[in-house]
């Protein structure tokens, strides 16, 4: 299956990347893309505690792979000895997606959607010297007259999700 276009929302530590990636993805959806979503965890966890049946399964019985199946969904915890790139996790699981959102992943070659809030670092990650800025598609900021190579999109406007949408639609998806 083809790798579905992705992109990454990133941001210093709670600068709002999950509201952020979970807004635009519920935006993308309501516009009749079919969005999925990958999380980037920096140690492992567990989806289910440890009085369910699924985790005696993967802890106890030692299995390389765990589906969930129910009515209406399903779940898959599968080990692994080496963490896969977001671009691979795509391709392998997520091949029929209009669009997957990312969370984290800053360190990847995806298009890149910065959350920026000076009320929390007084610092963005984006540097417009450096190599990583040609990949920033947006940057999302409170701060006032904020300028970048890519388009700012500021907080304080009525429309901020509705633009970002549309450079994701133009620059992503397109």
């Amino acid at each position: 299956m083809p790798r579905p276009p992705m992109v990454a929302v990133i941001g210093k530590k709670h600068s709002g990347k999950t509201t952020l990636a979970v807004r635009l993805s519920a935006a993308l959806g309501r516009r009749g893309h079919r969005v999925m979503a990958i999380k980037h965890g920096s140690h492992t966890f567990n989806i289910d505690p440890s009085t369910t049946d699924t985790y005696r399964h993967y802890h106890e019985g030692e299995v390389i792979k765990v589906a969930m199946a129910a009515p209406d969904k399903f779940a898959l915890v599968e080990r692994w000895s080496e963490e896969m790139s977001p671009e691979a996790i795509a391709e392998r699981y997520m091949g029929d997606a209009s669009i997957v959102v990312c969370e984290g992943f800053k360190r990847s070659a995806l298009p890149k959607i910065e959350v920026f809030r000076t009320a929390v670092h007084p610092t963005p990650l984006y540097a417009a010297g450096d190599a990583d800025a040609a990949r920033y598609v947006a940057i999302v900021t409170d701060a006032p007259d904020f300028s970048a190579v890519c388009p700012v999109v500021s907080y304080a406007d009525a429309d901020w999700l509705e633009r970002l949408v549309a450079i994701v639609e133009r620059e992503v998806i397109a």
